[in-house]
């Protein structure tokens, strides 16, 4: 299958809740009135888009265009471009532009989101662009979590620097950051700690990683990505809200979009939070985390 198509398919629950509502509240002939424009404003805000979006494609609906009614197709592709009109800004890949090299990705988000094989997929995309990557075992809190990655990383054939459970995570990413750079690496992806019911005690180690990288490299990290599980729901919000203050993230990455029916809150999350979205995860597959196209989601999710 294409992407598109994949995304499509993985979409399927968010778009049940969001285009079938819209298919059956549609006027054909009959004028649109404000009865009907209520109704699809609730739709969408239970399809997880949020007040200040659905409020937004409702105003868009009110205009005179659409008064004397609107077709299910008609109503579908109008809602596909209002979320359109908020994604675009916000959808950018990735890019390796740090010089010198390496160029440095830190990776946050709370256990269980997919961070660690989010960035083995991220590696296996890099390596495909035919960029050097080193990998960096930063959450030392979890013995998993860095036997994990040593997998990740044998399969698809990039070192990884990692050390012992309850080692320092600034001082791993110190020698990591070494080694990249006597290696050669166009990018070096550190994975960290995700533990959020100790705020202060993340952001101390956060901040630790942050001035320890930059007496080697002062512009590092250059990106610091927050990984997302859609299945979260709104609950992703306030991670975004916290890791936005504790770890000054810089852009999103959403996974899980196939076991969610709540992929409606990235344009939420877009609209409140105006932060880059990178990427977006339907599938398990090392193929199935691919740049984030707002065209092709809003599409996707409008049915």
């Amino acid at each position: 299958m294409s992407w598109f198509d994949r995304l499509k398919s993985g979409l399927t629950r968010s778009t049940a809740k969001l285009g079938d509502s819209l298919a059956g509240l549609a006027t054909g002939t009959m004028p649109l009135d404000e009865e009907r424009l209520d109704a699809i404003e609730e739709a969408l805000i239970a399809a997880d888009l949020g007040p200040a979006v659905a409020a937004r494609i409702r105003t868009r609906l009110g205009d005179a265009k659409f008064a004397k009614g609107i077709d299910a197709d008609g109503l579908r592709d109008a809602v596909a471009a209002e979320i359109t009109a908020v994604l675009a800004p916000v959808a950018k890949p990735l890019a390796i532009t740090a010089f010198p090299r390496p160029h440095v990705i830190l990776v946050v988000g709370v256990n269980g989101s997919g961070k660690t094989t989010t960035i083995a997929k991220l590696a296996r995309r890099f390596t495909e662009l035919d960029y050097t990557v080193m990998l960096a075992a930063g959450d030392t809190f979890r013995a998993a979590a860095i036997a994990q990655l040593k997998i990740w990383a044998g399969r698809i054939g990039v070192p990884v620097v990692s050390g012992e459970q309850g080692g320092d995570a600034a001082s791993l990413a110190f020698d990591a950051l070494q080694q990249a750079r006597a290696a050669g690496s166009d990018v070096l992806i550190i994975d960290t700690a995700g533990r959020l019911q100790n705020k202060a005690g993340l952001m101390d180690e956060l901040a630790k990683m942050r001035r320890v990288i930059q007496k080697l490299s002062p512009a590092a990290p250059h990106d610091t990505v927050l990984v997302l599980d859609a299945t979260t729901g709104q609950n992703a919000l306030s991670q975004i809200s916290v890791f936005r203050d504790v770890a000054k993230i810089t852009g999103l990455v959403m996974t899980k979009l196939d076991g969610s029916a709540r992929g409606g809150m990235l344009v939420a999350a877009a609209e409140q939070f105006q932060l880059p979205i990178h990427a977006i995860g339907v599938g398990e597959g090392m193929d199935d985390l691919r740049p984030f196209t707002a065209e092709e989601f809003a599409a996707a999710l409008a049915g």
